[in-house]
């Protein structure tokens, strides 16, 4: 199947169009109504966007369609390099504190987007201070801005990438290049009020950033489905399931054919209902550990590895989500219909080996060994990291949680496993 068919199309968009309504437009050809959203919000706009040959009509298009309705531009700052690290938050929250917008329009991947959202947090409450550390966490930002009796300045994502669904939803991820750590704000604060994805210009965008935030997509929307609790386990299926048969439909075919709109089209949808997925649960434990592999890998490429070897940890308490998923992949040629008999950890080790096929199938590693730079220090850095309590929302999001006293014989394991490739290396939790 090259690209998934329309009727899932079709119910993605349903799905998008329900939950965002008029303040989300996504599609082909919709970069247009940039202006006309961002009037909605602000008219005095400072705009973030990285200055990269492949979106250079892009922003063009974006330019003119804020001038077109009338949109002041304040000031301009460049967006960050990849993983959003620390010292373009804040070079960009600098240009917004210099600016004073009331409507921040970030143009770009997630990084970019991610990075505007924490530089708008610092440019509202830090007092010029570059000091991001008080808003990590869950709902921090919130807190502080009613403790201050402020606001944010409007904010208006036009995303351009198919993969972190940054556009969507609460998550600012920021990292300390020094520490090699990614770190998270997670607040319904940062949701930016208007956004736009034109998903045509993801089809000038390099191969690699395609298969990375399909990658990432793929596991917002398989991780946030294999943590569902029983009051939103049916609404995360309708929203995962066609995510990850969208994704795994298409991006082979992407990549084949960068111009081939229907799977561009089917990545950006796919990609999207993954944003959706973790505005209804969370990611968990791939998401945890790939935040302390910004050094080795791409984030999308560090979920790939790590996936399926949470799936084997998991498998006992996802029974439901490994059928269904199941489904997919052996509908995508991926996985035998055999595995429909199977159950326990085997039908986890069958949904696994799925997926390690299906990073075969584009060229990604299936071990951590595989990432050149990857060393044991990388492993002692992810267990440190799952015990930060500014990322504990990672650990309760996880199927079969852990308490911090377990994560460095249950967690050490599945790493291990990854590192090595061994699926037997993963120890079951008791019980």
């Amino acid at each position: 199947m090259g690209c998934a068919n329309e009727s899932v199309r079709a119910g993605a968009r349903e799905l998008l169009s329900g939950w965002k309504g008029e303040a989300y437009a996504f599609g082909l050809d919709c970069l247009g109504r940039v202006g006309e959203l961002a009037g909605q919000v602000g008219r005095r706009a400072l705009v973030a966007a990285n200055s990269s040959p492949w979106l250079g009509e892009g922003l063009e298009a974006v330019g003119k369609s804020l001038s077109a309705a009338g949109i002041e531009r304040v000031g301009r700052a460049e967006g960050a390099r990849p993983n959003a690290p620390l010292e373009d938050v804040y070079r960009i929250q600098d240009a917004i504190a210099a600016a004073d917008p009331d409507v921040v329009v970030a143009v770009g991947g997630g990084s970019t987007i991610d990075a505007a959202k924490a530089s708008s947090v610092l440019a509202s409450l830090s007092g010029g201070a570059h000091e991001i550390d008080p808003y990590f966490g869950v709902g921090r930002v919130t807190e502080a801005l009613a403790a201050r009796g402020k606001a944010l300045p409007g904010f208006v994502a036009v995303q351009t990438a198919a993969g972190s669904a940054a556009h969507l939803t609460r998550y600012s991820n920021v990292t300390d290049v020094s520490a090699g750590q990614k770190l998270l704000i997670i607040d319904e604060a940062v949701v930016p009020a208007r956004a736009v994805f034109d998903y045509g210009l993801t089809r000038s965008a390099p191969a690699d950033l395609t298969m990375d935030g399909a990658f990432d997509g793929l596991g917002h929307a398989t991780e946030a489905y294999f943590g569902a609790r029983p009051e939103t386990i049916d609404r995360l299926e309708a929203v995962a399931a066609p995510a990850v048969e969208l994704i795994v439909g298409s991006v082979a075919a992407a990549v084949a054919d960068p111009d081939d709109a229907g799977a561009r089209e089917a990545l950006g949808l796919g990609t999207d209902l993954g944003g959706y997925a973790i505005m209804v649960g969370s990611t968990n434990g791939p998401h945890l550990n790939s935040f302390s592999l910004v050094d080795v890998v791409s984030h999308g490429r560090a979920c790939a590895v790590l996936e399926p070897y949470y799936t084997v940890f998991f498998a006992p308490a996802i029974q439901r989500q490994l059928r269904v998923l199941g489904g997919v992949y052996a509908r995508h040629g991926l996985l035998s219909g055999e595995a429909s008999r199977l159950s326990g950890r085997d039908l986890g080790v069958a949904v696994a080996g799925a997926m390690l096929a299906l990073c075969r199938k584009v060229g990604f590693p299936t071990t951590l060994a595989e990432l050149p730079a990857f060393t044991p220090a990388h492993v002692d850095r992810a267990l440190a990291a799952a015990k930060n309590p500014a990322l504990a929302s990672k650990l309760q999001g996880m199927p079969t949680p852990l308490a911090p006293e377990q994560i460095d014989e249950y967690m050490g394991a599945v790493l291990d496993a990854a590192r090595t490739g061994d699926l037997e290396r993963i120890r079951p939790l008791p019980g």
